[in-house]
């Protein structure tokens, strides 16, 4: 199969996998669908693009989350029984216990955990666009911040503008 062969069949693959999504399909036929591409195939897959700005999984409405490819009753309903998140380690740990760790960071492409600018951990502040371990601990050693803008201001020597601007809406209202 030569490779426009193979984006086509894996386009093709993607639209009809999201489309059983956007319908809330069954979650368990949906991830055995998922894994049997995955075994019988080393062809790259397709995915969605995800989307620039992430939904807060704390506030995110059942709509929102059908938005999420591969998101259908069950998991609407395991997002929304752990709230509040308070960390990323979290939302990992307990939405592990129904699905892969590559499923976990396919969600992580679409919610965040809302940051606390002197509680959130390193994996939780690593959300925040263009933020690295390294960048974390350096956020981290700069507790305490007074308020969210110093620490805006503080992550502005670490990021672009642009970055900055995501990470922004990214916090935890104070």
């Amino acid at each position: 199969m030569n490779d426009i062969s193979r984006l086509i069949a894996n386009s093709i693959l993607v639209v009809l996998l999201m489309g059983v999504a956007a319908c809330g399909g069954n979650e368990s036929g949906e991830q055995e669908e998922a894994q049997q591409n995955t075994e019988t195939s080393a062809e790259p897959t397709i995915t969605a693009a995800a989307p620039e700005t992430k939904m807060n999984i704390n506030t995110a409405s059942e709509e929102k989350f059908r938005t999420i490819p591969n998101v259908g009753d069950k998991m609407v309903h395991e997002f929304e029984e752990y709230r509040p998140y308070v960390s990323i380690e979290q939302f990992r740990k307990e939405i592990g216990k129904y699905v892969d760790e590559d499923r976990v960071a396919a969600y992580e492409q679409y919610i965040f955990v809302p940051v606390d600018v002197n509680n959130s951990d390193a994996a939780t502040l690593q959300q925040l666009p263009g933020v690295n371990a390294e960048i974390a601990k350096d956020l981290i050693d700069g507790r305490p911040y007074d308020s969210n803008n110093a620490f805006t201001e503080a992550l502005a020597s670490h990021v672009s503008e642009e970055q900055l601007q995501t990470a922004e809406k990214y916090l935890k209202s104070q």
